[in-house]
């Protein structure tokens, strides 16, 4: 597994010298994933990696997790606070749909968790920018088969080091990086609203998604969930389409 670390990480430091950048940045949750990936970088670029930490609404405990995985790395960090920004903008979204009678309760709360994952990402990019650093993704093959990450949101980055990882594997990446047990031990999260998991909104779990990208076979209930999430998430693996040329 060392092996496997060291050639990511070693991709990781060609990456930063192909583009002529200088470094590279995470955005810090408080979960596995990011946590990973604040290992991976750290070990890239002891002095040129940065973590960002973005509450938004956010559980405080995601908060403290995320502070722990800076801290066990020796990461250097920063942190800004979207809650204000990300009330406003909802805000005035709504008010002119429903001025326009386009408004439908059913969607906001997807609106609003994918509104938070948005502004996270122009958060890093503006910040990024500053630096000449890298954007780093935290999308495992679970997520990316799925389609589970907003589009433009956690899904717009630079680089993707997690992307032929399992989440069993994730987890197994972090116990040899030296993630804290308390983020290995929690139950993920995108963090998007008060009490969401990431397996409730998939509605199946990692353990049945790795099974069926292992080759295995997985019970129907779950495939036809897998499935159905790979079929309409389909558009956020493609880059946008475009008219035949004229």
């Amino acid at each position: 597994m060392e092996d496997k670390i060291n050639l990511v990480v070693n991709w990781l430091r060609d990456q930063v010298q192909q583009s002529a950048t200088a470094g590279l940045l995470v955005g810090v949750s408080g979960g596995i994933d990011s946590a990973v990936v604040a290992g991976l970088i750290k070990r890239a670029f002891p002095d040129q990696s940065l973590g960002v930490i973005m509450p938004c609404d956010s559980n405080p405990k995601d908060g403290e997790d995320a502070l722990r995985v800076v801290q066990a790395f020796g990461l250097d960090y920063t942190q800004v606070d979207l809650t204000q920004s990300h009330h406003l903008l909802l805000k005035v979204i709504d008010q002119q749909l429903k001025y326009k009678k386009a408004y439908r309760e059913e969607v906001s709360k997807v609106n609003d968790g994918n509104l938070r994952a948005r502004m996270r990402m122009a958060t890093l990019y503006a910040i990024a920018a500053h630096y000449r650093y890298l954007v780093v993704g935290t999308d495992n093959a679970a997520e990316y088969y799925t389609g589970y990450f907003t589009k433009y949101g956690d899904g717009g980055v630079d680089l993707l080091p997690l992307l032929h990882l399992k989440k069993r594997e994730v987890y197994e990446w972090g116990r040899v990086l030296g993630v804290p047990s308390e983020i290995i031990d929690k139950q993920p999260s995108a963090g998007l609203w008060e009490d969401q998991t990431d397996e409730d909104e998939l509605g199946t779990t990692y353990e049945q998604i790795d099974a069926w990208l292992d080759g295995k076979e997985i019970p129907d209930k779950d495939l036809q969930i897998v499935e159905r999430l790979r079929r309409i998430s389909e558009h956020k693996r493609q880059t946008p389409p475009s008219p035949p040329k004229f």
